[in-house]
């Protein structure tokens, strides 16, 4: 479909190329016996090379090939056209010598001229087209791949947030019977969230607060007593479109690593701040004196977290991690 639009769009430039010599000349009916030979060849090898030299043989890098044909199809064209066709500097020569026009080049070279640039425009423009062609489909190549990713990625969180759920749940039912309905409706709000809101490329971000909200309660639900646990927010507009879980699994890891269930000095620091497009976000966590002893299935959150920031924001993100008394994450984007 597009080799015909370009075809086409290449005959009637050479057309109007030779519309525009006619008017030139005085728009003379010899003019078009002595040419339109020459124009039918053209629009001939034009079609040759779009139509076959160029994608059955330069593309496929087959260059022998390619310049044999398209070589040889241009000399048999201006063979013929020099031979069948009649030549208007042969009939001037009857003309006396002081009325002749100024000396042109001969025929055959005039003729070869005239096959040969209209084949290396078609050429060029083949080549262009199937570049740009070559990188649309390397494009969308790649945000397949992206998609699939993303999509691999929020496979992972799910599981890994039921894991950690059912896990403050079953904690719940050991200590207290009241608290585990209480955390079982969150739960179920919660579940509600990534089965349904988190299909979505996008959500808005009043959805992500609520679920860190969630997460933080469902938490809070293991004792009767207090957490040193902040969220802090400052948002302007809680309809800002966000990835969906992509907050959540610093706050995770902040809970899993403070030793905060011991109590003591140990926190963890929330703090979410928007203005216009322009997201930063902090979590900072105490570090215990002793070292704890964790799963050797976690720290799926950071690393998928990253490979997640490095897909959608390659270029618009700021992400800072520090371990010293204290371990703090930074982030800092802006959103498309």
């Amino acid at each position: 479909m597009y080799s015909s639009k370009r075809y086409l769009f290449q005959v009637l430039f050479w057309l109007g190329v030779w519309c525009l010599v006619w008017l030139s000349v005085g728009l003379e009916l010899r003019f078009i016996r002595a040419n339109g030979l020459s124009f039918m060849l053209q629009a001939f090898l034009l079609f040759v090379v779009i139509y076959y030299a160029v994608p059955k043989f330069l593309l496929k890098k087959k260059y022998i090939y390619f310049l044999l044909s398209v070589v040889s199809l241009i000399l048999l064209a201006t063979y013929i056209s020099t031979v069948l066709g009649p030549d208007p500097i042969r009939r001037a020569s009857s003309v006396p010598i002081g009325q002749r026009p100024p000396l042109m080049a001969s025929r055959s070279f005039r003729q070869l001229l005239i096959m040969a640039i209209p084949c290396l425009s078609a050429i060029l423009v083949e080549t262009f087209a199937y570049a740009q062609q070559k990188e649309k489909s390397e494009i969308l190549s790649r945000m397949e791949l992206v998609k699939s990713e993303l999509k691999f990625l929020k496979m992972q969180i799910n599981p890994h947030f039921l894991f950690n759920a059912l896990n403050n749940i079953y904690a719940l039912s050991v200590t207290n019977s009241d608290k585990t309905q209480e955390g079982i409706s969150t739960l179920s709000l919660m579940l509600r969230y990534v089965l349904y809101d988190c299909e979505r490329p996008e959500v808005p971000l009043q959805k992500e607060l609520q679920y860190i909200t969630h997460f933080i309660e469902l938490f809070k639900l293991k004792s009767s007593e207090k957490f040193n646990i902040t969220f802090i927010e400052e948002v302007e507009d809680e309809t800002l479109l966000v990835p969906p879980m992509l907050f959540v699994p610093f706050i995770e890891n902040a809970f899993k690593h403070s030793g905060i269930e011991k109590r003591g000095t140990s926190f963890v620091n929330i703090h979410l701040k928007s203005e216009e497009d322009i997201i930063e976000f902090s979590v900072e966590n105490s570090l215990p004196s002793e070292t704890l002893v964790n799963d050797e299935r976690g720290g799926i959150g950071l690393q998928n977290v990253k490979k997640r920031l490095d897909i959608l924001y390659p270029q618009t993100h700021q992400l800072d991690i520090r371990r010293s008394d204290t371990f703090k994450v930074y982030l800092r984007m802006k959103l498309k």
